[in-house]
């Protein structure tokens, strides 16, 4: 159904960091073609042959406008947005922007690597709320735990929603209790809801800002088209504030030091939102599908694995404690079965002993490494 084309030798971190002996399923990025709208827009922008300097696509601000109101209710407006190069590097300006050095900043681990570097360039301290599975192994947020865990200097709280690598869509209930905390303690949560595209049926993402206004006046939130369209590479994200003077805080804050976004970025971004929901729909389904496939091989052929379903992301978070492997899950299965996955321990100290997978791939790809991953283990 889709296209997964060779991608060796084209310069992707994904495929071509290790040798050609390695299947890599780890960064975050699907190998299949982006939609065709996006290709053809792309062709149109680049046979008109100039590339000058580009003005913001007031059309993509539009319909990201369209988009939160439809598809999350949503109201935002145009003056809301800024693009930036990408949601790594919007975050990391919000939280030089909000915190002094030396204040603190809330994380939630095991989450995505990058968040533990933003409090260090911000020159910040680190608070923790651990996520804990549940007795049927489910990641849930515990309230008084995250409360507690608010020190008197933390200004900001760093929220992954849908969550990197547990696959969470977090309740509303969730969201209220965690707002609610941050509110009380006049802190700004930054929301990276990269993944609020890539959710599957039975579930649905809620923008922590969508809660009520005032929620919205102290929350940053960034989105981009990259995860969600396979477009990583061209580097057009969206940073979304209602709160002007908020706003004007992180625009200065840029100090210089961070560009804005490339018109191919910006044309592919526009028409992936124009045109490529047909297309989504699709690969959501496929997605599913491969994520059914894969909980029931690792039930079958490797049940001391253990995985809990994802709610949203192309992204597993499997368990491999009960394997005792050594010196971790991630080198067992690198040197043993030539299959390249995340080190769960590079998502903070909760993530000992697991490893994440990307089955945004080929069902091909996905079985030759699951069959790698079971014979090594033989």
């Amino acid at each position: 159904m889709f296209q997964a084309p060779e991608r060796r030798n084209t310069d992707s971190v994904k495929w071509g960091l290790f040798t050609e002996d390695v299947l890599p399923l780890w960064v975050a990025d699907m190998d299949f073609t982006s939609p065709p709208a996006v290709i053809e827009a792309l062709q149109q922008r680049v046979s008109h042959g100039v590339f000058g300097y580009a003005l913001e696509s007031q059309e993509l601000k539009d319909l990201i406008v369209q988009r939160m109101s439809r598809l999350h209710q949503w109201r935002i407006s145009p003056e809301d947005i800024l693009l930036v190069p990408g949601v790594v590097s919007g975050f990391n300006l919000v939280c030089q922007a909000v915190v002094h050095p030396g204040e603190s900043i809330l994380l939630q681990p095991p989450v995505y690597p990058p968040f533990f570097e933003a409090p260090v360039k911000a020159q910040a301290r680190t608070v923790y709320n651990n996520l804990q599975p549940g007795a049927d192994g489910q990641y849930r947020v515990d309230l008084d735990a995250f409360a507690k865990s608010i020190e008197k200097d933390t200004k900001a709280f760093l929220l992954c929603n849908p969550h990197n690598p547990l696959g969470r869509v977090f309740t509303r209930e969730e969201l209220l209790g965690m707002a609610g905390e941050c509110l009380r303690h006049e802190m700004i949560i930054i929301a990276d809801e990269i993944h609020c595209d890539l959710v599957y049926k039975g579930y649905q993402h809620i923008p922590i800002a969508s809660l009520d206004d005032e929620i919205a006046a102290s929350t940053v939130t960034l989105i981009a088209p990259s995860k969600t369209f396979n477009i990583a590479g061209l580097d057009c994200s969206i940073l979304i504030c209602q709160n002007e003077e908020l706003r004007k805080r992180i625009l200065h804050s840029k100090r210089g030091l961070m560009g804005g976004v490339n018109l191919l970025g910006m044309t592919a971004a526009a028409a992936a939102y124009r045109e490529g929901a047909s297309w989504l729909s699709e690969v959501l389904a496929f997605l599913e599908s491969n994520r059914e496939h894969l909980m029931a091989y690792i039930e079958h052929n490797l049940p001391r694995i253990h995985m809990v379903k994802p709610e949203a992301t192309y992204l597993a978070w499997l368990d491999c404690r009960e394997l005792e492997l050594a010196p971790s899950p991630r080198e067992y299965f690198f040197q043993r079965a030539r299959v390249a996955l995340n080190d769960g321990r590079d998502f903070g100290e909760p993530g000992t002993g697991f490893v994440r997978l990307n089955f945004g791939c080929s069902r091909e790809t996905l079985d030759n490494a699951l069959e790698r991953m079971c014979h090594s283990l033989s």
